[in-house]
């Protein structure tokens, strides 16, 4: 059996639809599983384990110019990928016009389908073109978490029975089991402004982490993002190290290393979920049911405007705790 997965972006959604393969390999162990996405996550998806072929694609950038010959002429060799395989089964788990003319571009085999939500679930932006391309549309419980709005799309599509483990299969090249760093990676990076937690909650706590015997790892994937991360280490001194910006394969190597993550609601926060670190992840809005960790060795913490320092350190002190 030959499946496309077409799941485009962002980062965090990216991460949430890796069980959803362990659940396909669980269910066809002989199965073929390709994987559409945006060429800035491909170095993670290739670390999924049961991804067959990533094909590549810059939706996001084609789209700033759509007429232009090079959009077009990259275009041209994106579908000419795309479609050298014959799918029995092309699951759009995005949901947009975007991930919709995808599907509708990839080639399907003699009896084969395409798949799709047929509706919005809460919190996920959702558009009609997806259910107009399907061969085969899906309802879904709209109150669902997003990991397990792509298993149960994938369970129903293919007809098995979603298993109870989650697994999210994202391989590194260090071992986790044996990783004794006493380093804290602070995720303080998002993609929104009011998903952030307060700079001086940052210090505060990394103070108490460094008084209590870890150093701090900062992380950054933007300019200003380098700069709070310089900032934050300047107030906790020789303890907070900034790291050097990283492609995902290598980030998520050097987090898979470290004693544990701190972080808001953002890409690199689910790349911490996935490896099973201890993590505690800050919401500063009541959303963490939809994409909040759910491991005995990991907490969300929720508060309006913003969760306090105290209330996020006893959550980091419970997870130490878990055996």
């Amino acid at each position: 059996m030959r499946i496309l997965f077409v799941k485009l972006s962002s980062l965090g959604d990216v991460v949430h639809t890796m069980p959803a393969v362990q659940d396909i390999r669980a269910a066809f162990p002989d199965a073929q599983i390709d994987w559409v996405v945006e060429r800035g996550f491909a170095p993670l998806v290739r670390r999924c384990e049961g991804v067959t072929r990533v094909v590549e694609c810059e939706l996001r950038r084609w789209r700033k110019a759509p007429l232009g010959a090079q959009t077009r002429a990259e275009w041209r060799a994106f579908r000419d990928e795309l479609r050298r395989e014959a799918y029995d089964a092309v699951i759009d788990l995005q949901g947009l016009t975007k991930s919709a003319l995808v599907a509708r571009t990839a080639r399907v085999a003699p009896g084969g389908k395409r798949f799709a939500l047929a509706n919005r679930t809460e919190g996920s932006s959702y558009e009609a073109p997806t259910r107009w391309v399907a061969d085969v549309a899906i309802r879904i419980e709209p109150h669902i978490h997003a990991v397990a709005r792509s298993r149960e799309l994938c369970g129903r599509a293919l007809g098995y029975q979603v298993p109870g483990p989650l697994q999210f299969g994202l391989r590194t090249s260090v071992d986790v089991s044996a990783a004794a760093a006493r380093s804290v990676v602070f995720v303080h990076g998002t993609s929104r402004d009011d998903k952030c937690w307060p700079e001086a909650c940052w210090v505060e706590l990394g103070q108490r982490l460094v008084d209590a015997g870890f150093t701090i790892g900062l992380p950054h994937g933007s300019d200003a993002e380098r700069e709070r991360s310089e900032r934050i280490a300047r107030a906790l001194g020789a303890h907070a190290q900034v790291w050097p910006r990283l492609d995902l394969g290598s980030l998520t190597d050097r987090m898979a290393a470290c004693a544990g993550v701190i972080g808001v609601d953002s890409g690199l926060s689910h790349i911490a979920v996935a490896l099973d670190l201890p993590h505690v992840q800050v919401y500063n809005f009541d959303t963490a049911w939809r994409t909040g960790p759910a491991s005995q060795k990991q907490r969300s913490v929720y508060a309006q405007p913003a969760p306090s320092v105290d209330a996020v350190w006893q959550a980091w002190r419970a997870i130490q705790s878990t055996p």
